[in-house]
């Protein structure tokens, strides 16, 4: 089996541009319906980093478009982006985890739940401080990841963009 040939500049700077595209606009349209949602519901704090969230991927749909007029400065927002998206994920895992609200998932246990806790022996309080953290330690572990992972596509990717941003040789 013959392995297929790289890509060429031209096609990594056009795979960067969709994905950024893509992940800005997701971003944008996800964390903007949350920021929505938790001001509705008195939320102010979430829908704060809700609107924080929502600027980074208006961060990075900036670096597409810097990239799209030849600006090679484009990538730094790009992975900008990814830095302060994970930021503001971060900290407001952090915030939660610092000051829990129970009261929604407490009112959410039934008897049936409560009574399986207790055959387990845990109090409906540790299992909903457990379950917390679980949660927000899950979703911080998972932002580092990906948004880390995604910082280092784009990193990997500023040689070949700069490439086919350069000024064809005469």
């Amino acid at each position: 089996m013959m392995k297929a040939p790289p890509l060429l500049p031209e096609e990594i700077f056009q795979r960067v541009l969709r994905v950024a595209r893509f992940d800005g606009w997701s971003v944008v349209g996800v964390a903007g319906v949350f920021a929505l949602l938790a001001g509705a519901m008195g939320d102010y704090v979430g829908a704060a980093i809700g609107l924080l969230v929502a600027g980074a991927g208006a961060i990075e749909l900036h670096g597409v478009t810097l990239l799209r007029h030849g600006e090679p400065t484009g990538m730094r927002w790009l992975v900008g982006s990814q830095f302060f998206l994970m930021a503001s994920i971060l900290g407001y895992c952090a915030l939660r985890l610092a000051h829990p609200e129970y009261a929604a998932l407490k009112a959410a246990m039934t008897d049936e739940i409560k009574a399986q806790l207790d055959v387990l022996g845990m109090s409906v309080d540790e299992f909903l401080r457990q379950f917390y953290r679980l949660v927000y330690l899950a979703v911080a572990f998972v932002t580092v990841l990906y948004q880390g992972g995604m910082a280092l596509w784009y990193l990997g990717k500023r040689t070949a963009v700069a490439a086919a941003l350069a000024p064809e040789p005469e």
